[in-house]
């Protein structure tokens, strides 16, 4: 049937010859005419190589203008195509196809995964007018095109959201008749006038990196901090992450959603820095103008906006809530960790900022979840409505708030706005059809029936590339006419009458989701914070000026919980792990200098033990004690230990001397240990022998009189030496003596093994 279609074309007008070869492609998709047309070959193999052909173009739409058009635009929709097949395609044309208004959201889905081009389904082209014609397209070649439609060309019924197919069809060599070769399909939102009723969104733009900080300083006044590396100026730098983020939200109706702590890294930047290299040593950072000129950006751009800070280092809240809560010490981060939000924001961005809201990470909550983040004096969880989710057949979505008791309210992100932009947005055609259907999802909210006016929330990824940014920039200028939705802040949202039917009950912990609990901090990692915590506790009791280490290292404490560890547990383990080695290394500064062993000659005398402090600032509060381990041989005073307290400037060494005491001859372990003044070890301890040599009245008697004896032999020799040389002297002035000294110079060397302490 196929060649005498083909022989009866050729004496055909050339539009005539179209027109038969489209309807012999109608019929084909048809599966009830598909036995006529394909007589010849089974009908699951006609299925299959009509669905072959049908996706042997890959159309790519580039750009869709305007994206929400009004009567009297014209629709222009540029792209590529891209002959996938192996055979050249001939006699082929780009078309528009518009479909009827889809009915809710669920078809904007359904459409939306819609793959190969459906006979049937697939609404027809608008007039042949508005086709691109293509003579040849060869195999593994693209080609770009431009289709322009006047809107009222579109035969558009009235208010809605339309399905827009852009469709390729043509020729092959061996299919030598008009067929859909691909098609790529996507929404366009008809709402030309106002809605008389229009629903408010509320769009959180985040601020949040990962931990760039060590917990390392600088011994200067400034105490310049060290960087992990230096990747932080490239989100800052244009074109960057982050840049593109301040921005694209300048001018947009967002709320910003800031992590404290990027802004506290960014302004250290601009004071100086240093930067770890891979071996181990620190540079001067080089990206301080980068820093100082987005901060400048930032400041201006969130003037007269609605700043919502995130505790300090943005803390995985689902972690402390179900690895964190039993290791003491866990939940008493988060009231700080608020704190520090509020006075970085305005100290560095001079604005204010509300600290009331707390957001779980892609906004799963279970009950424990919601009491750890209200623990700290949030009254709104940001969480999403693929958790919380409706249980009843309301027929539209409801309002963001929901009280869930406590006089806490769950602000619930509509899920299918909120991940509409986490796939790839390179792609040209990736981030049209995003901004489309993220259009195409609002209207058909606003188009839902109820009499209500509702509020809605977007919590997008916490980190969006620049091009995801781009896009939902884009989206939101989309949204910008307000015909159908208008800008509020996220704090309105979660101020609004909620809707007495939607759902409030907190979903229980076992509907947590398994992928998210994987990724969470273990509860080792909780424990090594401990640890950490602890080590700084009993090192600060000596410090003279404690904020140096208390600050930094505090800081560095919110960090080890971020969220932004997720998907990262080996850089998480070695984060924690280096903090607390430096810490350690910090506090080993101060420390008992190793003794030699001592001898103790007669019965009393004392024994000297040096303490060293190589930091940069004094310590105090500490105790040197020194306790022997056979009081019965060697006492200190009238026991067996003594104690002395320590002061010492950084950078010096101070030595103190204990009087001891031996009743008996023979060697006695001693034990040096440094204590805070409140009796905790502090450092480790130091052990030297000190041998007791007990001397008699007699024997010191006979060593007097010998002694006596040299200092009177002595002075004899010295009179006689000198007798001898003036007569010398007075016989031959010029004679050079020839007599040598009788003392060799003092010998350098050690005095032996052991140490004789002062008696």
């Amino acid at each position: 049937m196929a060649e005498a279609a083909d022989i009866q074309g050729a004496s055909l007008a050339p539009a005539r010859r179209r027109w038969l070869r489209r309807a012999v492609v109608l019929l084909a998709g048809t599966p009830v005419l598909a036995g006529l047309v394909y007589s010849h070959a089974p009908e699951a193999q006609a299925a299959d190589t009509a669905a072959t052909a049908a996706t042997a173009v890959d159309v790519q739409l580039d750009s869709m203008a305007p994206s929400a058009p009004v009567k009297g635009d014209t629709l222009t929709i540029s792209g590529t195509v891209v002959n996938n097949g192996s055979e050249k395609i001939t006699d082929a044309h780009v078309g528009l196809r518009v479909g009827p208004a889809l009915g809710d959201r669920s078809s904007i889905d359904e459409a939306a995964e819609r793959g190969a081009f459906r006979a049937g389904t697939d609404p027809a082209e608008v007039g042949p007018e508005f086709a691109v014609k293509i003579d040849s397209l060869p195999s593994k070649v693209s080609q770009p095109f431009t289709l322009k439609v006047p809107v009222n060309k579109l035969d558009l019924d009235g208010d809605g959201v339309y399905q827009l197919g852009v469709s390729v069809s043509g020729e092959t060599e061996s299919r030598q008749y008009e067929q859909v070769l691909g098609i790529k399909r996507t929404f366009l939102p008809w709402q030309p006038e106002p809605a008389a009723k229009r629903s408010q969104l509320a769009y959180a733009w985040p601020l949040i990196s990962t931990t760039h900080l060590t917990s390392e300083t600088g011994s200067d006044e400034l105490q310049t901090p060290v960087f992990l590396d230096d990747s932080l100026a490239d989100e800052l730098r244009t074109g960057g992450r982050l840049e593109q983020m301040v921005t694209l939200g300048k001018d947009l109706p967002i709320t910003w959603v800031i992590d404290p702590d990027l802004l506290y890294t960014v302004d250290a930047m601009t004071k100086g820095y240093r930067v770890r290299t891979p071996e181990g040593r620190t540079v001067p950072g080089k990206n301080k103008a980068i820093a100082e000129q987005w901060l400048s950006s930032l400041e201006s751009a969130v003037q007269g906006k609605k700043v919502v800070a995130l505790p300090f280092a943005d803390p995985d809240i689902a972690s402390l809530a179900h690895r964190g809560k039993d290791v003491s010490g866990s939940l008493g981060q988060l009231r700080p960790a608020t704190d520090k939000a509020k006075q970085a924001v305005e100290t560095v961005l001079h604005v204010p900022a509300s600290t009331d809201f707390s957001w779980p990470v892609e906004g799963a909550i279970d009950p424990s979840i919601v009491n750890v983040a209200t623990s700290a004096g949030a009254h709104n969880v940001l969480t999403r409505s693929d958790s919380l989710q409706e249980t009843g057949a309301l027929g539209y979505t409801p309002s963001a708030a929901r009280p869930i008791g406590a006089g806490t309210t769950a602000v619930v992100a509509d899920a299918g706005l909120s991940t509409a932009f986490k796939g790839d947005m390179l792609r040209a055609g990736n981030s049209t059809l995003a901004v489309q259907q993220f259009l195409a999802q609002t209207l058909a909210l606003n188009l839902q029936k109820t009499d209500n006016q509702r509020s809605f929330v977007v919590a997008p990824q916490r980190m969006p590339s620049s091009s995801q940014a781009q896009t939902m920039a884009a989206a939101i200028r989309g949204l910008q006419s307000g015909r159908w939705s208008q800008g509020v802040d996220l704090e309105a949202a979660a101020a609004a009458t909620p809707d007495p039917r939607a759902a409030t009950q907190v979903p229980g912990a076992g509907q947590y989701p398994e992928a998210l609990s994987k990724q969470e901090l273990p509860v080792s990692a909780f424990e090594k914070i401990r640890t950490t915590e602890n080590t700084l506790g009993h090192f600060k009791v000596i410090l003279t000026a404690p904020d140096r280490v208390e600050i930094p290292f505090g800081n560095t404490t919110n960090r080890e919980m971020s969220s932004s560890w997720r998907g990262r547990p080996d850089a998480a383990r070695a984060y924690r792990d280096q903090v607390q080695q430096y810490l350690i290394r910090l506090t080993e500064k101060v420390k008992i200098i190793p003794k030699s062993d001592a001898t103790l000659s007669g019965h009393s005398a004392t024994i000297p033990v040096t303490v060293q402090n190589s930091l940069v600032q004094d310590t105090h509060n500490l105790v040197l004690r020194l306790q022997s381990a056979n009081p019965t041989r060697l006492m200190f005073g009238d026991s067996g230990e003594a104690q002395q307290e320590v002061a010492i400037q950084g950078g010096h060494s101070q030595t103190v001397k204990f009087p001891a005491n031996a009743t008996a001859s023979g060697p006695v372990s001693v034990t040096a240990q440094l204590f805070t003044t409140d009796g905790v070890p502090y450092g480790k301890a130091r052990k030297f022998t000190v041998e007791a040599t007990e001397v008699t009245p007699t024997v010191m008697l006979v060593i007097a009189g010998g002694v006596l004896l040299l200092v009177l032999a002595g002075i004899k020799m010295y009179a006689s030496r000198k007798r001898v040389a003036a007569r010398t002297a007075a016989e031959e002035s010029t004679q050079q003596s020839d007599e040598s000294p009788d003392t060799g110079p003092q010998s350098a060397d050690p005095s032996g093994t052991g140490e004789t302490v002062d008696r």
